[in-house]
């Protein structure tokens, strides 16, 4: 806590120099009451673009616009105090080329306060990340499963068996290479994660890889058991906060039903009588 109360917001050299030490805390957040729940906890608060599956219904992250990542991350900026913002470059907003990708980091940083970006890629977003990265403007890199690029590899299938290993291993040298201050290994084999972790200067941050991983991520409402029955392998259930409120609920409305609530203490007596 410093001087004035307040914790200090982490950054991303602290990030850089947490590389093989205590393992970095991610975790999603999309709304501000979800921020303040996490803050106290991680170290990087992620406005993932999963936000259009988890709260907006959307059948992919292909969907999501750049006005509802800025949306999404001023509200959850109103809820951090310790952990460091990383919003996600939505579809489409980054891959025709470089200046396209500076523009709209730009906003995303300028309009959320978020302290760095994340983008999916590997070899062939080097070239970004480095222009990115040369003017100011921090990046987390993302490569093995890219939700993004679900279409071109066949579904959510994991990434880097077998000789496909050697891409996997390249894509993140790559954008450690590039400048990227962390990398995200998504849906590899552990025993690759673990190599990559060993050959790249930059932390890296599992999901569905590694326990060797510099750090871990995991979409929150996925380990509080919220609003959906599906859980991916990877993920472990830490409550199952679904299914409480699934009976609160279903409690008060049999107690509407019943007459039963409002009971006399949630009411209000009567208006003194005019004069």
């Amino acid at each position: 806590m410093s001087a004035t109360g307040i914790d200090k917001r982490l950054s991303p050299p602290d990030i850089l120099a947490r590389k093989g030490d205590v393992p970095l805390v991610v975790l999603t957040a999309y709304t501000t009451p979800g921020a303040r729940l996490i803050d106290p906890h991680c170290d990087i608060a992620l406005v993932g673009d999963s936000v259009g599956m988890v709260l907006h219904g959307l059948p992919s992250t292909l969907f999501v616009t750049m006005e509802m990542m800025i949306l999404h991350g001023q509200a959850v900026a109103r809820g951090l105090s310790h952990a460091m913002m990383v919003i996600d470059m939505p579809f489409s907003s980054y891959e025709e080329g470089r200046e396209q990708a500076f523009r709209n980091a730009a906003r995303l940083m300028r309009d959320t306060g978020a302290s760095a970006v994340k983008l999916e890629g590997g070899e062939h977003m080097a070239d970004t990340i480095r222009f990115l990265t040369q003017r100011g403007i921090p990046v987390m890199a993302h490569v093995g499963l890219t939700p993004q690029a679900v279409n071109t590899l066949g579904g959510y299938r994991v990434q880097g068996r077998g000789n496909d290993s050697g891409r996997v291993r390249n894509d993140a040298v790559a954008v450690a290479e590039a400048g990227a201050f962390s990398v995200v290994l998504e849906k590899v084999p552990a025993a690759l994660a673990g190599e990559i972790t060993r050959a790249v200067a930059i932390p890296t941050i599992g999901i569905g890889a590694s326990a060797d991983c510099d750090g871990q991520v995991l979409v929150v409402d996925d380990i509080l058991g919220l609003f959906t029955p599906f859980k991916p392998k990877f993920v472990k259930r830490y409550a199952e906060l679904g299914l409480e409120a699934d009976r609160a609920i279903a409690t008060y409305a049999a107690e509407v039903r019943a007459r039963s609530f409002p009971a006399a203490e949630h009411l209000f007596g009567e208006a003194p009588p005019a004069k």
